[in-house]
């Protein structure tokens, strides 16, 4: 079937993964409940742990929301073939990325892999694809309410997150910690988390994908890719549990992040929400 986008779509496919992943997600939840294991870590800098459904209700209320403001259709792709030149490689180096995570013995290797496999290939991909005439770009409607919709959203997760019974502790590291390091940690840890993550998964990755399984499927798809990774960082040495948790917590959270990229086209509300993940807890220890 061809959309307007200008690919084939597998519609086939697309539910396939959506079942799939629907699947997953729920069994993460019945694993963990069944284990009597709802304590989720919530930060690679310790073992403190929150209720596994905590950021469910911020995630689904933004998913709500961000339902404000209809979607509409990307530009074209030059031809049927053109999105799967991309979509096929940048999916195996999300792949790689998890998997070969947990087998590295922590930086600078961590870093290294990272800026390799989510930066590296997708830019030779990008070079490669582009040599041979598939130049395409998100849609990205200059509306207002596209320009600013997203904010109510963002606001809402922001404080269901942080400012409810629903938040997670803060962190104790800003008040250890000298203050150069505390700048340096916020900026670099928001360049190689925040931008560089949700440009690879949800820009990149989920676009791709989108013109090929639909909206939903590709949102499962890249959420739980990005999730699975976390387990080389947050992992307890359980996998089953590992997946289960990351799955519950991190694939949630992928969803609302997105719903937001696939709806508005906007980078700034994802690096809002993922840069709050990141970095509010340790400014409210302050």
């Amino acid at each position: 079937m061809i959309d307007n986008t200008g690919s084939a779509r597998s519609p086939r496919a697309g539910m396939l993964v959506l079942v799939t992943g629907g699947i997953l997600l729920t069994a993460a939840a019945v694993w963990l409940t069944v284990q009597g294991d709802t304590g989720i870590r919530y930060s690679a800098d310790h073992h403190d742990t929150v209720p596994m459904w905590a950021g469910w209700i911020p995630a689904l209320v933004g998913i709500m929301l961000v339902r404000l403001v209809p979607p509409a259709a990307d530009q074209p792709w030059p031809d049927r073939v053109a999105p799967y030149r991309e979509a096929v490689p940048l999916l195996l180096a999300g792949v790689a990325f998890a998997v070969t995570l947990p087998l590295l013995g922590g930086e600078p290797a961590y870093t290294l892999l990272k800026v390799a496999l989510l930066l590296g290939v997708p830019l030779g991909v990008f070079l490669w694809s582009r040599r041979r005439g598939a130049r395409w770009h998100p849609w990205r409607p200059v509306d207002a309410a596209y320009r600013y919709g997203p904010a109510l959203p963002v606001l809402a997760w922001l404080a269901l997150s942080y400012a409810t019974p629903l938040a997670v502790p803060p962190s104790d590291f800003g008040r250890t910690a000298d203050p150069a390091v505390l700048v340096g940690v916020l900026v670099v840890g928001f360049a190689a988390n925040a931008l560089l993550e949700e440009v690879f998964y949800r820009r990149w990755l989920q676009s791709r994908w989108e013109s090929i399984l639909g909206r939903w499927p590709a949102i499962v798809l890249a959420s739980l890719v990005w999730a699975a990774w976390h387990v080389g960082i947050q992992g307890t040495g359980e996998l089953g549990t590992d997946l289960a948790s990351v799955a519950v917590h991190q694939g949630v959270l992928g969803l609302f992040l997105g719903y937001l990229w696939s709806r508005y086209r906007r980078m700034w509300p994802l690096l809002l929400v993922h840069g709050a993940v990141n970095s509010v807890p340790i400014l409210l220890g302050l």
